[in-house]
C-alpha cells in the first residue's frame, strides 16, 4: 500500500534556541514584520481587490500595521457561489486519486518551505507562541490535509455485498450544490480544514474566514494554489457574516455548512436554514463545532501536582483562546491546598507578552472587543460576594490585549464564570466536600448546556469508571489525568454535543463522510424475462 495511505502525524518541532527550525522562525517573523501586506480575495480566477481596506495588526502590538485586507459587499458574495458552482463539474469528476494530490501537495508544501513563514503569520496575526503556533499551524494543518485522504480511501472501500448474478457497489458524490466554509480566529488549521475538507470531497466553497485570522487564511489559500488547486474550488471572501448569509442561505444550490464558531451564531444559522428548506434543491448537511465550558473534575486521590500542572496548560495556554480549554474545576478541599500552591508557584514563573520573545507562554487575547468582555467578567468577580480573584486579575490595553492568567475562586457552584463560556485565561475553580464526589458529578454534568471536553484525574478505578458512566453526555472528548485540550488528528477525533455542536469529529472519518453523496448502483447480469413467481403456480 502507498505511504500517503499510511499516514504518520507531523512530528513537532522544538524550536529550542539556536536550533534550525528556530532560526528560520525568527527570520520569518522579521520579514513579516518588515512588510505591509495588501490582501485580495480569491473569487474565481481573480484576486479581488476594493477601495474598502481594513488595517489588521498583532493583537500583542496593535499599533503595528501588518497589512490591509480588502472588504467585500454582496456582489463579491454572489461572485463567489458563481464561481464555486461553475468550477464544481470539473472538480467533481477529478479521480480522487488526482483531488488528493493536490492536497497532500499542500502539506508538503507547509511542512517544508512555508512551515515557518505559516506560523509565523499564525503568530503575528492571531498572538500565538511558537509552540502553539506549531502544533495548530504547522502540525495539525498538515494531519488534516494527510489523514483526511487516508480516511477518503477507506471510505470507498465500504460496499455492499453482491450475490452471484448481481454486482452492488456504492459510489460516493459530492453533494449536489456549494459548501459554505465559516471559519473562526483561533486555530489556522481549523479555518484551513472547513474548506479543504468538503473540497477534497470532490465539493466546491465559499470561505469566509474571521477578520482577525485572515492574515494566516490567505498564506493557505496561496498554498493550496501553488499546491495545484483549480481555480474556483475554494472562494475566499471577506464580507461581513448578514450580508454572506442572506445571499448563501437563499440560494437554491448552497448544500452544506461547514462551521466553527460561537453557539448563538450557530443556532441562528440553523434556523435560518430551516426557513429556507423549500428553496434548496437538497437538504443542506450542517456541520458545526461550537462553544464549551470544559471542566476538570478531581478526586480525592489525585496526584496535586499533575492536576496543577494540567489546569495550568489546559486553561491558559494561548490565553484560553481554545474551545477545549479548562475553563471550570471541581477540587476536593483535602487537595485544594497543594493545587493551589502549585498554580500559584507556577503562574508567578510565567512571562506574558509578545510573541516574539521566545521566553513568553502568555500572549494577547485576539482583540479589544474579546478584552473587554474578559476583563468585565474578572472586574464582577473581584466585587462580588459569590467570588474571589486568587491569582492575576489583572490588564492592559495600551499597547496590546493582555489578560493576565487568572484564577477565580467561586463559592456557589452556579456561579456565572463556572456556567458561561469566558473565552480567556481565566479559570474558575470550586472546592467540593472530599465525600461528596458523586454528587458534584452530577454538578458538572448539569451546570453548563456545553459538552465539548472534559477530563477526570483521579487514582481511584472506580472513580473513574463511575465519571466515565455519570458523565456520558457531557463531553465529546473526555480525558482521564490529563488537560482537556491538546486532540490530534487520527489520535482524539474532535468535537462535541449538547450546546457544543454536531459531533461531527473533525480529524476522523465522521467528518468526511458528511461530504459525501452516496449513490447505491445495482447491476443484473440475469434479469428475469417473466413478470411471474413461484408461489403463483
Amino acid at each position: 500500500m502507498s505511504d500517503f495511505l499510511n499516514p504518520i502525524n507531523e512530528p513537532i518541532l522544538e524550536y529550542k534556541s539556536g536550533s534550525p527550525e528556530r532560526i528560520a522562525l525568527e527570520s520569518a517573523l522579521i520579514e513579516a514584520r518588515g512588510k505591509v501586506l495588501d490582501i485580495p480575495m480569491y473569487i474565481g480566477n481573480k484576486k479581488i481587490t476594493t477601495t474598502k481596506k481594513l488595517k489588521f495588526s498583532p493583537p500583542h502590538d496593535h499599533q503595528h500595521t501588518l497589512g490591509y485586507f480588502n472588504e467585500g459587499d454582496a456582489t463579491h458574495v454572489s461572485n463567489a457561489i458563481e464561481a464555486a458552482i461553475e468550477a464544481k463539474n470539473n472538480w467533481a469528476v477529478k479521480s480522487l486519486e488526482d483531488r488528493s494530490q493536490i492536497f497532500l501537495k499542500a502539506a508538503d508544501l507547509i511542512a517544508g518551505k512555508y512551515r515557518a513563514k505559516l506560523n509565523a503569520a499564525t503568530m503575528l496575526g492571531q498572538s500565538k507562541n511558537a509552540y502553539q503556533a506549531e502544533i495548530d499551524a504547522a502540525c495539525e494543518m498538515i494531519d488534516f490535509l494527510r489523514f483526511n485522504v487516508k480516511y477518503l480511501y477507506d471510505i470507498q472501500k465500504i460496499q455492499p455485498y453482491s450475490p452471484e448474478g448481481i454486482q452492488n457497489s456504492l459510489e460516493y458524490r459530492p453533494l449536489e450544490g456549494f459548501i459554505f466554509a465559516l471559519t473562526p480566529f483561533n486555530f489556522t488549521a481549523i479555518a484551513g480544514n472547513l474548506p479543504a475538507a468538503p473540497a477534497m470531497a470532490g465539493n466546491t466553497v465559499v470561505w469566509k474566514p474571521a477578520y482577525t485570522q485572515i492574515y494566516s487564511a490567505q498564506l493557505l489559500m496561496e498554498i493550496f494554489l501553488e499546491a495545484g488547486l483549480p481555480e474556483g474550488v475554494i472562494n475566499l471572501i471577506y464580507v461581513d457574516g448578514p450580508i454572506a448569509g442572506d445571499l448563501i442561505f437563499k440560494h437554491p444550490y448552497f448544500a452544506g455548512l461547514h462551521f466553527t464558531g460561537s453557539t448563538a451564531v450557530f443556532r441562528q444559522l440553523w434556523k435560518t436554514i430551516a426557513d429556507n428548506l423549500s428553496i434548496y434543491k437538497s437538504f443542506p448537511k450542517i456541520v458545526g463545532e461550537t462553544g464549551g465550558k470544559d471542566f476538570v473534575l478531581a478526586h480525592p486521590s489525585a496526584k496535586a501536582k499533575e492536576l496543577a500542572t494540567a489546569l495550568v496548560r489546559g486553561a491558559f495556554e494561548y490565553q484560553g483562546q481554545k474551545c477545549s480549554a479548562a475553563s471550570r474545576a471541581y477540587i476536593p478541599e483535602s487537595l485544594w491546598p497543594k493545587v493551589k500552591e502549585y498554580m500559584l508557584m507556577d503562574l508567578k514563573n510565567i512571562k506574558m507578552g509578545p510573541v516574539e520573545d521566545f521566553t513568553n507562554f502568555i500572549n494577547a487575547v485576539i482583540d479589544e472587543k474579546s478584552f473587554d468582555k474578559i476583563s468585565l467578567y474578572i472586574k464582577n468577580a473581584k466585587s462580588s460576594s459569590d467570588a474571589e480573584v486568587i491569582a492575576g486579575g489583572g490588564s492592559n490595553k495600551t499597547k496590546g490585549y493582555f489578560i493576565e492568567p487568572t484564577i477565580i475562586l467561586a463559592n456557589r457552584p452556579d456561579y456565572v464564570t463556572m456556567c458561561e463560556e469566558v473565552f480567556g485565561p481565566v479559570l474558575t475553580v470550586f472546592i467540593y466536600k472530599d465525600d461528596e464526589f458523586e454528587q458534584t458529578i452530577e454538578l458538572v454534568d448539569k451546570t453548563s448546556p456545553y459538552a465539548l471536553t472534559g477530563s477526570i484525574f483521579s487514582e481511584d478505578e472506580t472513580a473513574l469508571d463511575l465519571a466515565k458512566l455519570r458523565l456520558i453526555n457531557a463531553a465529546g472528548n473526555f480525558y482521564i489525568n490529563d488537560k482537556p485540550t491538546g486532540a490530534v488528528v487520527n489520535q482524539q477525533p474532535f468535537g462535541g454535543s449538547r450546546a457544543s455542536g454536531t459531533n461531527d469529529k473533525a480529524g476522523a472519518m465522521f467528518n468526511m463522510l458528511r461530504w459525501l453523496n452516496p449513490r447505491t448502483i445495482k447491476r443484473n447480469y440475469n434479469p428475469p424475462s417473466d413478470f411471474g413467481y413461484p408461489f403463483m403456480k
